[in-house]
């Protein structure tokens, strides 16, 4: 199970945005998710709407976290997002089996 999407926008010399990663990485050794890092100064559009907030956390698309994050918080909103998707997963397949 690869869990969560969870995208964090950063940038260079930004002090918030590698503690961010720190966290992300620690939290990422106990709860699965896939992780895309995304360098706000790769793209012109993402540094004109980014650069004044980053870093920036998005857990399945849903922006999650600006500026700062904690490990609890971070790591409490990753798993509900695992269990929303089980549900769901588990809720498919009753209907799949109901039709059949």
């Amino acid at each position: 199970m690869s869990g969560p999407n969870i995208e964090l926008y950063v940038r260079k010399n930004c002090d918030k945005c590698k503690e961010a990663e720190e966290i992300v990485g620690r939290v990422g050794k106990d709860v699965p998710f896939t992780l895309k890092s995304v360098d706000i100064a790769s793209s012109e559009d993402l540094f004109r709407r980014y650069k004044q907030d980053v870093p920036m956390i998005f857990i399945n698309g849903k922006k999650s976290f600006k500026f700062r994050v904690s490990a609890d918080e971070f790591r409490n909103r990753v798993r509900k997002e695992s269990i929303k998707a089980g549900i769901s997963k588990v809720m498919k397949k009753k209907k799949a089996v109901a039709k059949a």
